[in-house]
């Protein structure tokens, strides 16, 4: 990788327009390695840079892959209608460089969110031909039975599909919660699936994409961090 200006190493990672670097620059809200940068031209090798704007620490990164533990009450969407976007609790420059969440969970839904500017990642992680299984606990109104686990299992007939869709995986957790694991990502499909089999989805929480599970990444609701590599390789298993 070819060096850059500091301007340009700036406004790649989000931090604003050519001239809003190079003004950040100026006016000494930059440094590497505690030393403050007041000239945009001087450049750097980016990948592995590690800077600090507003005495916050960043490191270089030519694209992003984000985890989020979602709370209830924020829309996937860059343009939200009723509730708060996701990307409100990011700071702002992720939203600056583009980043969108990789498939949507509704406003409700709770767990776990990828996010990326990487535009070739995206279509991948959410094209139904990589059927990437994904897996959620659901807490319902009424008590999970045997028959709703066959049933679900079996497949079940939803609105305006041409044949009936089923788990990959079902298990009753406690009297009132299910693990469901999927392979499609079907409008509010766990939620439908459950009503279709005569039970109501109260809760829904998302647990494990393909390899990545939840539990393993140590995040509280709301609370965000950025992929490693070793995360990045469980999507691709």
């Amino acid at each position: 990788m070819k060096k850059l200006s500091l301007d340009k190493i700036l406004q790649s990672q989000g931090f604003g327009s050519r001239k809003g670097c190079r003004d950040l620059i100026e006016e000494g809200e930059v440094s590497i390695d505690g030393v403050v940068i007041q000239k945009w031209k001087t450049e750097y090798q980016p990948e592995g840079l590690v800077f600090q704007v507003f005495d916050e620490t960043w490191e270089y990164r030519e694209k992003v892959y984000l985890v989020l533990n979602k709370p209830s009450g924020y829309e996937c969407s860059r343009k939200p209608t009723h509730h708060p976007a996701v990307l409100t609790l990011f700071p702002q420059n992720m939203e600056w460089r583009d980043v969108q969440p990789v498939g949507r969970l509704d406003h409700d839904t709770t767990g776990l969110l990828l996010l990326s500017d990487d535009g070739a990642f995206i279509h991948a992680q959410s094209s139904p031909k990589r059927h990437q299984p994904k897996t959620y606990i659901a807490t319902t109104a009424e008590p999970v039975t045997d028959a709703l686990v066959a049933q679900l299992l079996s497949g079940v007939q939803l609105i305006d599909e041409p044949a009936p869709i089923a788990a990959l995986v079902a298990n009753k957790v406690s009297e009132n919660e299910i693990e469901i694991v999927l392979e499609q990502g079907k409008y509010h499909q766990v939620k439908r699936m459950l009503a279709a089999a005569g039970n109501h989805c109260s809760a829904l929480r998302r647990v494990k994409i393909g390899g990545l599970l939840l539990a393993d990444l140590d995040l509280a609701e709301g609370e965000w961090r950025f992929l490693n590599a070793d995360e990045l390789a469980l999507l691709q298993s």
